[in-house]
């Protein structure tokens, strides 16, 4: 048996990688490269360079390697850009996602787990959200991961296929044995940036938006650390290997942490004041969500073990300090 990871070059997708090979596992990994690294996927892994849209390529790869289970990363994720290119965003997030689906139904793929999001929630009415919240997502991101939620329930309905949905909440930190982290120079995830700004790889930082109805005016967010994440995935396999059904969870830490705290903390950790400018609120972005993680806990049989802010950031600056050696190395 072996696993697909597609994005498995990436950021999630290589601290995924990392899981499965420690634990057994044979994996493909598909990656276009276009924000993976070639460096983060483990070695024992095959990378294969490509589209996973392209349905000859994956058809091919389904069959010659024996795939029992596909782990489904590869997608746009940034909110503000899917406003500017929507179409840009229903091309790669969702009509590539179909085409990958069909793969796996025409080549008997069995297990399929989809990363998707909160921005599914859009702007929840009430916090910790869970999993059977009304779905309206404010983003042409949010919603090109629901489409996908949708087809899979469908596909699943019609075929011999079983799923789980991940609805991640924001991702940070990095391998605390320092193997992965989030490597994308352009990156807009607020721990990654804030730590750019501390290193001084950027001037400073913006701020988007200090009058959301949240205590202190910015927005909450839920941030799980990324190795807990990727073993929520692991749970999720075991879970559709076992003969589990179908099944969509949160993840995240049941905890929110304000825009504002999240700088502080990185100021605090790093020792570095680093200057923030305060700019306007960002299209599609909710004023506060945060996960209610109580099904992963049940079904999956999930249990956190990096719900630490100041890990988090330790680790994301750990990560950030030898991406710049490995630069100055050459």
């Amino acid at each position: 048996m072996t696993v697909l990871v597609t994005g498995g070059a990436g950021y999630i997708g290589s601290h995924m990688v990392l899981e499965l090979v420690e634990a057994g596992e044979k994996v493909v990994v598909l990656d276009n490269l276009s924000t993976g690294r070639r460096q983060a996927v483990h070695p024992q892994a095959e990378l294969v360079v490509g589209e996973f849209g392209d349905a000859e390529l994956v058809k091919r790869l389904l069959v010659s390697h024996g795939v029992d289970a596909i782990i489904h990363f590869a997608a746009k994720i940034v909110v503000p850009e899917s406003v500017a290119d929507p179409l840009g965003y229903y091309l790669n997030n969702t009509a590539s996602a179909r085409s990958l689906l069909a793969c796996a139904v025409e080549c008997g793929v069995k297990h399929f787990i989809f990363s998707s999001t909160a921005a599914v929630y859009g702007d929840p009415q009430q916090n910790p959200v869970t999993e059977d919240e009304t779905l309206k997502p404010v983003s042409p991101y949010g919603r090109s991961k629901l489409m996908v939620e949708w087809m899979l329930a469908d596909t699943a309905a019609a075929h011999d296929l079983k799923y789980v949905v991940l609805r991640y909440f924001n991702v940070a930190g990095a391998d605390p044995k320092g193997r992965a982290g989030q490597s994308f120079p352009n990156a807009t995830h607020l721990i990654k940036v804030a730590v750019q700004a501390a290193l001084g790889l950027r001037k400073g930082m913006e701020m988007f938006g200090t009058d959301y109805p949240t205590p202190d005016g910015t927005c909450l967010r839920d941030y799980i650390q990324v190795t807990d994440l990727a073993r929520a995935h692991m749970a999720a396999l075991k879970h559709l290997r076992a003969g589990g059904d179908n099944l969509t969870c949160n993840c995240g830490y049941k905890r929110g942490y304000s825009v504002k705290e999240v700088i502080e903390t990185v100021k605090k950790v790093s020792g570095v004041d680093f200057p923030v400018k305060i700019s306007g609120r960002r299209a599609g972005d909710p004023a506060a969500i945060v996960a209610d993680n109580a099904r992963a806990k049940a079904a999956l049989g999930w249990t956190p073990i990096h719900d630490d802010l100041e890990e988090i950031v330790r680790q994301a600056l750990a990560w950030e300090k030898k991406l710049l050696a490995e630069q100055a190395g050459g």
